[in-house]
């Protein structure tokens, strides 16, 4: 009996937090300030930028279906968030050179480490596992363009 009372009370709280949703409204962006935009990224790379990245990382979000599930929805947008934390493509001009450059090489060494893209990303969106060759590819490209510094 007790253990029927917690499925009931269980089911009932997973009924209720599904009234809770989470903004999926994105902030608008400005093409002129997106990084594909500004550092004139080659399409196989800003593909992978698009592909990989720019969920977490950019105002241009697509919400899964799953988004529409509380709790996972919570971390979900928890793990947007902070991505639009640490950066946000879709804002790049607004970064100063000097915080552009830490950007750049931190996204290389977090590729680099197999940090990113997020592991729990890519088990939902198999398309954003990167494969060793663009890894390298792509901490290539972060490199040179951290090296040169423009795009400031």
């Amino acid at each position: 009996m007790k253990a029927k009372l917690i499925v009931l009370i269980v089911i009932g709280v997973l009924i209720i937090i599904q009234f809770f949703r989470i903004d999926k409204a994105n902030p608008k962006v400005d093409i002129q300030k997106d990084y594909l935009t500004v550092a004139q990224v080659p399409m196989e790379i800003g593909k992978v930028f698009k592909t990989s990245c720019y969920d977490c990382h950019s105002n241009e979000t697509v919400y899964p279906w799953y988004s529409n599930i509380a709790p996972v929805s919570w971390m979900l947008k928890n793990h947007i968030d902070e991505g639009r934390e640490h950066v946000n493509f879709s804002t790049w001009a607004d970064y100063s050179a000097k915080k552009k450059r830490k950007i750049l090489n931190e996204c290389s060494e977090m590729i680099e480490e197999g940090e990113m893209p997020m592991w729990s990303y890519t088990l939902m969106h198999g398309d954003a596992k990167l494969s060793k060759d663009m890894k390298t590819l792509l901490m290539e490209w972060l490199d040179t363009e951290a090296e040169k510094g423009e795009h400031q």
